[in-house]
Order: structure tokens, then C-alpha cells, then sequence
């Protein structure tokens, strides 16, 4: 009886996962190498490869890349067998995700591109590229909130030249209720809510930019950390579509925005005033330098000397390109079109860091800030460069490896781990 028992019992166990949909389990390393997100040649699944022209097509221009090991030209897999331009799925995609429905989007295409485009069309492209729009998970949530054309708020802003300030609003709500550690950061929410209305913007016609400021920072007691993530994956994608590097990046900036669940806003104006400075100086202890005109080299270790109140500058302006909620952090990205790897916008970012902290209240500790570009992502912590404790360490272990602290006070010692 009880063998009896213990077979019907098992007979009534439900089929596995995979009995279900139909399909046989999928190893990981073969789902990563069909993954939109992973280019890598379509003969030998080699990652070692270089650019070699472009191809004109029907629907537009494809990239050709050439693989260094098997010596063959191939089409990125994303690319085989599609009748329209890259930058025409980019965007429908885009347009859909702001909530229209799969019609109402085809509508839009022909009135704004001239392109026709079936809803089953679009439905078979969501699902083949559907890595590349992390935000579907929130779009049901968001059509609650807002109608598509009021989920994105949009200003232009004439700073010296014009900024086009993009904000989504149901993205910022739902970050904020979905962890609760993000929570906290209803400050930065409420400062973003009123850049439209409130934003000073005499002071970005007198003050100087981040990026041309006197201000420096020791590097010392800080690394930089080198990754490959999202943002550079998705930077290389979206670029197969842009032909114009002038344009680059406000594609990047719009596709990011309506797509991916991070990014709650780009070119956010932020301002930084003496008193915020001084502050910052004489309360919250943070070191401030300017470049000592009396040091014969740069990396001598009296090339910089701390700033005195009646040096700092009245009033530091900028623009960020990309904010970002994950992971507890509000995170800062610049994007570097002319090469990440030779870029040090250290002064640049930390000045941004300062700037938001000000204008929200929020601690430096919960900011992160990053320079980035398709092949490279750099990262580090401002509260690091501004705030010195005297550490006696010389090196870091990260995921990523073992760096050395920084030496001098103007040179950063290494960008990637040491092998």
C-alpha cells in the first residue's frame, strides 16, 4: 500500500520547467553567446575583432566587423535579416516603452520617419531585443501614472548653448517604491520635480563650468575602478545606428532614458556658489587645492596647495549627462566620446558630486560618479576625493583585482587592477 501510495504521489508531481515551455534547458555560456547584448563573430564565437566598413542596405547602413582569429567578415547576429535601419528599431522600441501600444507606435513611426512598421513587426523585434529594454518590466506600472507623452518631461535650456534637460518621472517613482533603500533619495525626486520652474539660470550665463574651474583635488587615498558594464554594452549598440558622431550623444541620452530601468534624467543643471564652497571647506572638512604656480613639475608633491577663501570661485556651473538610481547610489555618468581610457574628468565629476549634494541635502557618501564610453567604464567615490583620513593602506582588493592607493597628488596610479 504504501509503495502504491508513493507512486501515485509521483505521478502528480508537475513537469519541469522546461517540459512546460517545450524546450530544452539552455546551458548558460550558449545563452550568453546568443545574448543581444554579447557581440562576438558568428563563425568561431571569437570576442577578438575590429571594424571593417559598413555595407549598404535596404534598410540602411550595417556594420562590418572583421574576426582576427578565424580572418572572416560577419554581421553582428542582431543585424541578420532585418529589412529596416537599426536606428528605426532603436526608436520604435523607444517610442513603445514610453507607453504607446504596439499600433499607436507604427502611427507615430510613419508621422515622424515616414516608416511603416506592423505591430506584429514590432512585437517579434521586443521579443528578439528585449535585453536592451530593461525598463518592460516597469512600462505596465508607469502607463498608470502617466500617458505617454507627459512621462518624459522635457526643457531646453539656453546656457551658454542650448541643454536639452529630459526627465521620467514614473522611472524616478518606481525606483523609489520598488527598494527601500532608494527611498532616502525623495530629496534628489523633489530637486529634479522643479528644475523646469526652478532652475537659476542667470547664474549659468556668470559662473564658471565644472569643467574649466581652477578648482583641484588630491588623488591621493582614492582609486579609480575600471569595469565593462550595461552602459557600455548598450552605448556600443546604440551606435550602430548612429552614423553622425555629433548626434551620438543625444541618442545615447534618449535611449537610455525611455529604456533602460536606471536612468532618471539627463543633462540635469547643477550650480555650486562660494558660500557652498566655503562650507564645504570649513565645516564638513573637505580639501580644497588650487595649482601652486611656485612647483616646477606637476607630479611634485607641492604642485598643488589648499585654496583660500578669497580664491574660490563665485560660482562653479554644469551640466550632468546621464543620473542614475541603482544599487543604493545615485550615480553620476559623463560620457566620453574620444576615448575613455584617456580621459581624467576627476576635478569635472567631483565638482558635479558637491553641486547635487548641495542642492539636495543628500550626503556625499550615497553619490558615485563615472566617465564611460562603448568600451570602457570608470568609476570612483567623490566623498574619497574631497575627504582624507590618513589611510596607511596602499592597496585596495576589488572584484576586479588589487590597485595601488594613489602616491601623488595629481596622478592617478593605475585605471585597470594590476594582473
Amino acid at each position: 500500500m504504501a509503495e502504491q501510495k508513493k507512486k501515485k504521489l509521483a505521478d502528480k508531481k508537475p513537469p519541469l520547467k522546461e517540459e512546460i515551455i517545450g524546450v530544452a534547458p539552455v546551458k548558460p555560456d550558449t545563452a550568453m553567446k546568443n545574448s543581444v547584448l554579447e557581440l562576438a563573430c558568428s563563425y568561431c564565437q571569437s570576442q577578438d575583432f575590429v571594424k571593417r566598413g559598413t555595407r549598404l542596405k535596404k534598410g540602411g547602413k550595417t556594420q562590418l566587423y572583421l574576426c582576427r582569429a578565424c580572418k572572416r567578415t560577419f554581421t553582428p547576429s542582431w543585424f541578420k535579416g532585418r529589412q529596416h535601419s537599426w536606428q528605426v528599431i532603436l526608436d520604435a522600441m523607444s517610442y513603445y516603452n514610453l507607453g504607446f501600444s504596439l499600433e499607436q507606435t507604427g502611427k507615430v513611426m510613419k508621422e515622424k520617419f515616414g516608416v511603416e512598421i506592423m505591430a506584429s513587426t514590432l512585437s517579434a523585434w521586443l521579443v528578439k531585443y528585449g535585453q536592451l529594454c530593461a525598463y518592460k518590466r516597469m512600462r505596465s506600472f508607469g502607463m498608470k501614472m502617466y500617458s505617454p507623452y507627459e512621462v518624459i518631461e522635457t526643457c531646453t535650456l539656453a546656457h551658454r548653448q542650448l541643454y536639452r534637460f529630459r526627465y521620467h518621472k514614473a522611472k524616478t517613482k518606481l525606483i523609489l517604491a520598488d527598494d527601500f533603500k532608494h527611498y532616502k533619495f525623495n530629496p534628489l525626486k523633489e530637486f529634479l520635480d522643479n528644475v523646469t520652474a526652478e532652475t537659476p539660470h542667470q547664474y549659468f550665463q556668470e559662473g564658471e563650468r565644472a569643467s574649466e574651474s581652477p578648482l583641484k583635488f588630491s588623488k591621493t587615498e582614492m582609486i579609480v575602478r575600471a569595469k565593462h558594464n550595461y552602459a557600455c554594452a548598450l552605448a556600443g549598440l546604440v551606435f550602430q545606428g548612429v552614423s553622425d558622431n555629433k548626434q551620438r550623444h543625444e541618442a545615447l541620452q534618449k535611449f537610455f532614458l525611455a529604456n533602460d530601468s536606471v536612468t532618471v534624467a539627463t543633462e540635469v543643471p547643477v550650480y555650486l556658489r562660494r558660500e557652498d564652497l566655503e562650507h564645504m571647506q570649513t565645516q564638513l572638512g573637505f580639501k580644497l587645492y588650487i595649482k601652486n604656480q611656485e612647483a616646477k613639475k606637476d607630479d611634485d608633491a607641492n604642485s598643488l596647495r589648499e585654496i583660500d577663501s578669497n580664491e574660490i570661485p563665485k560660482l562653479i556651473t554644469g551640466h550632468v549627462d546621464f543620473l542614475q538610481i541603482r544599487n543604493g547610489a545615485i550615480h553620476i555618468l559623463d560620457y566620453k566620446g574620444a576615448g575613455a581610457a584617456k580621459e581624467r574628468p576627476i576635478e569635472q565629476l567631483t565638482l558635479y558630486a558637491l553641486a547635487l549634494s548641495r542642492l539636495t541635502g543628500l550626503r556625499l557618501f550615497h553619490f558615485k560618479c563615472a566617465w564611460f564610453d562603448e568600451n570602457d567604464y570608470f568609476e570612483f567615490f567623490p566623498l574619497h576625493v574631497v575627504y582624507k583620513r590618513g589611510s596607511k593602506r596602499r592597496r585596495i582588493k576589488t572584484i576586479e583585482g588589487i590597485y595601488n592607493l594613489n602616491e601623488q597628488v595629481n596622478k592617478i596610479e593605475n585605471l585597470r587592477p594590476m594582473a
